[in-house]
C-alpha cells in the first residue's frame, strides 16, 4: 500500500470520526426535544377547585346509604320503581353559595362543607311529590335538609317528574299489547306483527297542568341503523297519569292522516275496506335510509395531531391550566357541562359558565311531530354524554376523563372517557403581518387553543359541546349539532313542514335553541353593561368648507336597568356589548370583556302560547340580570312535563332592577332553524350547524397578551430563518421525529346501555 493511499484512508477515517462526534454531540442535545416536558404553567392549585367538583362514585354511594337509613320511608331502586313507589331519582353536587366560595378562594376563609343534592320521587304518599334534599357533610353524611319549598315556593307536584326508564318500559308494553288488536292492518301496512316496531316519545304530554298524555311514533327497526328515518305512519296517544300502571290507557290512534278511537277501530276500518293503506316493505339492513356502515374499504390515514414534547396543559382532578388559563370543570347529569372560576393570568374573568337548556321544537302534520317541544335537560344532557371515540370525536392523543353519575339507579355508573381536553391547532394564524415597506420582516402566531369537549346523545340528536381558551385572553363557546333528524310519515301536505327525504319520510322542520349562563366577574364582582355602536355624522369638510364628509361616529351607552339589557331574539344586538369594570386600563378605558354572539336562531314560540313561559329564556338572545343565589338556573327539568305552570320561569328574573356596579349574569341564547333536506341522510353534518359566542378582552389589557406567547414567530431579512434557536418553526423538522407511541384503540361506550 502506497503512502498516498494510507494518507487518503487516514483522512477518510478522521472525517468519519469527526462526523460521528458531530452526530453524537447533536444527539446529546436533541433527546430533550423528545422528552415530555412539564407545562410551562405549573398547576400549583392545592385542591381549592374541588369545592366545585362533581360527586365521586364513593360519595354517591354514601349518600344513597344515608338516605336509605335515615328517611324512614321505603325506597325502591328507581330502575324498577313503579309510579306509586318512592325512589331516589338522581344526585348531584350541591355547589355552595358564591359568597362562601369566594371567601374560601380569595380571603382564606373556611372551606364550605361538601354537600350533595338528592332528588326523590315520593309516589307512596298521601300527596305524591318531588322532594329535593341537601345531604352532608361528605364523605360521611350526618344531616339532610329539605330545600324544595325554599327553591320553588312549595312542593313540586308529582306529575312534573321526568319519565323514568321503568315508565317507558311499561308504556312500551302497553302499546305492543294494543298493537295485537290490529294484526291484519300491521301485516298489510308494515309486513309486521308489531314486535319489530319501536316507539319514540314526544313531549310535552298534554295541554294543561296535570296531564300525562304522550304521543308515541312507531318506526320500523333495523338493527345497527337509525330507526328515526323509517316511520310507518302509525302513532298512538297514551294516558299514563294514573299512579297504577293497570289503569293506563291508549286514548287515540293516528294512521296516515286519520284519527281513530282505538286500535280495534283502526282494524275494523281496514277490514271494511274504508282505509287508505300505504304498503311498506320491511326495510333491509343494506338498503335502509339510516345506515352508517362504511360503503368503501378504509383508505390511507389522515393527518394526525400530536404534541412532540407532551401536552402543554395540565389536568389535576377537576382543574385545568394552560398558558395563563385555569379553570375547574364538571358535568351536571341533567344540564350538562359547567365550568367554574375561569382565570387568565391569575385574574378571575368568569365565576360560572354553564349550559342551561337545549330546546328542539318541531313542525309536522302528524300529531307526534307537531306537538314536540323537547327540553333536553329533562332527559339528561350530562347523563347521556357517553364515551368519546378516540381519534374521531377528539384527537387521538387528547386527555380523556371519566364522569360518574347516579340517575335512576342506586349504584353510581361511569361514562368512561366521556370528556376530552386537548390543545387544538386551527391551522390559522391568530395574528400575522408581512412587511414589504420600509423594513422587511414577518411576525405571527399560530391560533392554538385549549378545548374541553363533551358530546351528548339525546335520542336522535348528538350535540358537541365545546369550550375554547385562546392565547389572547378570549374564550369561545360553541355547539355543533349532528346525529339523525327526527321524521314524520309523509302524507297530505307534509312538505309544508319540511322536505321529503325518503320514499315515505318527511324530514320535519325544527329549531334548536341553546341557553347558557355566564357569570362574568371582570376585574372584580362589580360590573356594569356598556354598549357601543356606530352612527354616521355629516360634517363640513374641515379643509374644504364647501364639501361635506360622512364620518363614522362611536356611540357609547351605559345600560342602567335590566329591562334595557334584555335584547329580544332576532333583533340586532349592539355590535359591541361589554361587561365593564370601574377600573381603567393604562389608557384610561374601563377594563372590559365583550360578548359576541354568533347565532342563526329561528323564531321563538309566540308569547300567546300556553307553554311559552316555560321557555321564556328563548325570548332573548341576551339578557343581563343581577346575580341572585335564588336564581341559579334559567329553567327546570320539571318544566318539560308541565310547561303550562313552569317550575322556573326565566321571564320573572327580569324586573328592571339596576345593573350598575352590580354582580351581573349574562344569559345567552344561540340556535338555528333546521329544515332537513336530502343531505341530512343518513346524518346531519356539523358543517354549517355550529353556533355559539365569544368572550373577548376589550381594553382589559394594555396590549394583546398573546405577544408574550413563546410560540411567537419573527423573521427578518437580516436573520437566518432556519435557526432553531430564533424560530420555533425551524425546530419542527426535528420535532417530527418525536411522534408518540399511540395507545391501542379501545372503546367501551356500549357498557352502560
Amino acid at each position: 500500500m502506497s503512502l498516498k493511499t494510507v494518507l487518503i484512508l487516514l483522512g477518510l477515517a478522521l472525517a468519519t470520526i469527526f462526523a460521528l462526534v458531530c452526530v453524537l454531540l447533536t444527539r446529546e442535545r436533541s433527546p430533550r426535544s423528545c422528552q415530555h416536558l412539564a407545562p410551562e404553567q405549573e398547576d400549583t392549585e392545592d385542591g381549592q377547585s374541588l369545592v366545585f367538583a362533581d360527586l365521586t362514585a364513593e360519595e354517591m354511594s354514601q349518600v344513597v346509604r344515608y338516605l336509605r337509613g335515615q328517611l324512614g320511608v321505603p325506597l325502591v331502586e328507581a330502575w324498577r320503581a313503579k309510579p306509586s313507589e318512592n325512589c331516589i331519582a338522581w344526585l348531584d353536587v350541591q355547589v355552595p353559595a358564591k359568597a362562601e366560595v369566594l371567601r374560601f378562594l380569595d380571603s382564606g376563609g373556611a372551606r364550605p362543607p361538601r354537600e350533595a343534592l338528592a332528588v326523590l320521587y315520593f309516589g307512596q304518599q298521601p300527596e305524591p311529590n318531588i322532594t329535593e334534599l341537601v345531604v352532608g357533610p361528605l364523605p360521611g353524611p350526618a344531616y339532610h335538609r329539605d330545600v324544595t319549598v325554599r327553591k320553588y315556593g312549595g312542593k313540586v307536584p308529582y306529575h312534573r317528574r321526568p319519565v323514568t326508564g321503568r315508565e317507558y318500559a311499561e308504556i312500551n308494553a302497553l302499546i305492543h299489547r294494543e298493537l295485537k288488536k290490529a294484526p291484519l292492518l300491521l301485516t298489510a301496512c308494515c309486513e309486521s306483527d308489531g314486535t319489530d316496531l319501536v316507539t319514540l316519545t314526544t313531549a310535552p304530554r298534554g295541554f294543561r297542568s296535570g296531564d300525562r298524555l304522550s304521543w308515541f311514533v312507531l318506526f320500523h327497526n333495523v338493527a345497527g341503523t337509525g330507526y328515526y328515518l323509517s316511520p310507518v305512519g302509525l302513532e298512538v296517544l297514551v294516558d299514563h297519569r294514573d299512579l297504577h300502571v293497570s289503569r293506563w290507557q291508549l286514548r287515540k290512534v293516528f294512521y296516515n292522516g286519520r284519527y281513530f278511537a282505538s286500535m280495534g277501530d283502526l282494524e275494523r276500518e281496514f277490514v271494511a275496506g274504508a282505509l287508505e293503506v300505504v304498503r311498506l316493505k320491511q326495510p333491509q339492513a343494506d338498503a335502509v335510509l339510516g345506515s352508517l356502515k362504511p360503503r368503501r374499504p378504509p383508505g390511507p390515514p389522515g393527518p394526525l395531531q400530536f404534541e412532540p414534547q407532551g401536552p402543554r396543559y395540565s389536568v389535576k382532578n377537576n382543574h385545568v391550566t394552560f398558558q395563563g388559563w385555569s379553570f375547574a370543570f364538571g358535568m351536571n347529569p341533567n344540564t350538562g357541562p359547567r365550568l367554574f372560576d375561569i382565570r387568565y393570568r391569575g385574574e378571575r374573568i368568569v365565576y360560572e359558565l354553564s349550559l342551561q337548556e337545549a330546546l328542539a321544537l318541531y313542525g309536522s302534520n302528524c300529531p307526534g311531530g307537531m306537538s314536540t317541544r323537547y327540553l333536553d335537560g329533562s332527559f339528561g344532557i350530562g347523563r347521556f354524554a357517553y364515551e368519546l371515540v378516540r381519534g374521531l370525536d377528539c384527537p387521538y392523543t387528547a386527555t380523556y376523563v371519566h364522569r360518574h353519575y347516579l340517575a335512576e339507579t342506586d349504584a353510581p355508573k361511569t361514562n368512561q372517557n366521556s370528556l376530552c381536553i386537548f390543545e387544538h391547532d386551527s391551522a390559522l394564524p391568530l395574528r400575522r403581518h408581512f412587511s414589504d415597506s420600509q423594513s422587511f420582516y414577518y411576525g405571527g402566531l399560530r391560533r392554538n387553543a385549549l378545548v374541553i369537549r363533551a358530546i351528548s346523545t339525546l335520542i336522535n340528536y348528538d350535540y358537541i359541546w365545546d369550550f375554547l381558551f385562546h392565547s389572547n385572553g378570549a374564550m369561545e363557546v360553541r355547539v355543533h349539532a349532528t346525529g339523525y333528524i327526527s321524521s314524520s310519515f309523509l302524507h297530505g301536505r307534509g312538505t309544508d313542514y319540511g322536505n321529503r327525504v325518503g320514499p315515505h319520510t318527511l324530514g320535519t322542520m325544527h329549531i334548536h335553541h341553546i341557553h347558557y349562563k355566564v357569570d362574568l366577574d371582570v376585574d372584580g364582582q362589580l360590573n356594569s353593561l356598556e354598549s357601543q355602536d356606530m352612527e354616521y355624522e355629516f360634517v363640513k369638510d374641515p379643509w374644504s368648507a364647501q364639501n361635506t364628509i360622512e364620518r363614522p361616529h362611536l356611540r357609547r351607552e351605559r345600560l342602567e336597568r335590566e329591562d334595557e339589557a334584555a335584547f329580544p331574539l332576532n333583533v340586532p344586538l349592539p355590535r359591541y356589548l361589554s361587561f365593564v369594570s370601574p377600573n381603567p386600563n393604562k389608557w384610561g378605558h374601563p377594563r372590559s370583556y365583550r360578548i359576541q354572539v354568533i347565532s342563526f336562531a329561528g323564531k321563538h314560540l309566540p308569547t300567546s302560547s300556553s307553554m311559552e313561559r316555560s321557555v321564556s329564556w328563548g325570548r332573548y338572545q341576551l339578557a343581563v340580570t343581577r346575580r341572585k343565589e335564588e336564581e341559579p338556573t334559567s329553567t327546570s327539568i320539571y318544566n318539560q312535563n308541565d310547561p303550562w305552570t313552569p317550575t322556573v320561569a326565566f321571564a320573572d328574573f327580569i324586573n328592571n332592577e339596576t345593573i350598575t356596579n352590580q354582580d351581573l349574569v349574562a344569559w345567552i341564547t344561540v340556535g338555528f332553524l333546521h329544515v332537513p333536506h336530502a343531505e341530512d341522510i343518513p346524518n346531519t353534518v356539523t358543517v354549517g350547524n355550529s353556533v355559539g359566542f365569544f368572550l373577548r378582552p376589550y381594553n382589559y389589557f394594555d396590549e394583546d397578551p398573546s405577544v408574550d406567547s413563546p410560540d411567537s414567530v419573527y423573521l427578518s431579512s437580516e436573520q437566518d430563518a432556519g435557526a432553531c434557536g430564533d424560530n420555533p418553526l425551524a425546530c419542527l423538522s426535528s420535532a417530527a421525529t418525536c411522534a408518540p407511541r399511540l395507545p391501542p384503540f379501545r372503546f367501551g361506550g356500549f357498557l352502560n346501555l
